[in-house]
């Protein structure tokens, strides 16, 4: 006589991730947007960071594919609670854009092709922390996600990752973006759930 059942396979092992306060883990990619999905053309798309002094660095498309890319695996964890592991992206480091950037700003505000903008210290967009990502699961970044081209800042909530981004100003001075200026909170930091403001 069997002691194991067919078919019994063991106990489940505990994900090797752990959940963010008052998150699940989902499997697929909701998408999620504040409005309609911009279409932009590849020879059309341009990102620029404009500092605080008025100078502006420029990249066209071209220009981004020919700087070293990295392969980072994140972990995503959305505001609205959901958090998917070990998704895989391509992407210019953030390091690589500001090398040549001078600035004492302490903040940016980013902006999207579509008008949508969100608001970081720029520490947290330094230091192997964020991405300029273009491509994600092995292909191009599709629209509905960013594409052709969006910010990737896994640390904190998933709406500081700005979708279709264009571009980066440079600030002395905090200012709210689009969902800061609606409630939600300053930072966005998933595992003190800071999703709305005095959380």
């Amino acid at each position: 006589m069997s002691i194991i059942s067919r078919g019994f396979r063991g106990r489940p092992r505990e994900s090797e991730h752990k959940l963010p306060p008052g998150q699940y883990e989902t499997y697929d990619f909701p998408v999620l947007s504040a409005g309609p999905t911009p279409r932009i053309a590849r020879e059309d798309w341009e990102f620029t960071i404009a500092a605080e002094t008025g100078a502006r660095h420029r990249w066209t498309w071209a220009e981004l594919m020919a700087l070293p890319s990295e392969r980072p695996t994140v972990d995503l964890h959305c505001v609205t609670k959901w958090s998917k592991f070990d998704t895989e992206w391509q992407g210019v480091s953030l390091d690589l854009l500001f090398a040549d950037v001078e600035t004492v700003a302490e903040f940016a505000l980013v902006h999207s092709y579509g008008g949508y903008t969100t608001n970081l210290p720029l520490e947290d967009l330094l230091d192997g922390r964020a991405w300029i990502a273009y491509g994600y699961d092995g292909a191009d970044l599709p629209p509905e996600h960013g594409g052709p081209a969006r910010l990737l800042v896994p640390h904190l909530y998933l709406w500081k990752s700005a979708k279709w981004v264009r571009g980066i100003e440079l600030l002395l001075e905090d200012e709210p973006g689009f969902w800061e200026g609606a409630g939600y909170h300053e930072y966005g930091d998933p595992w003190r759930e800071q999703r709305y403001q005095g959380d």
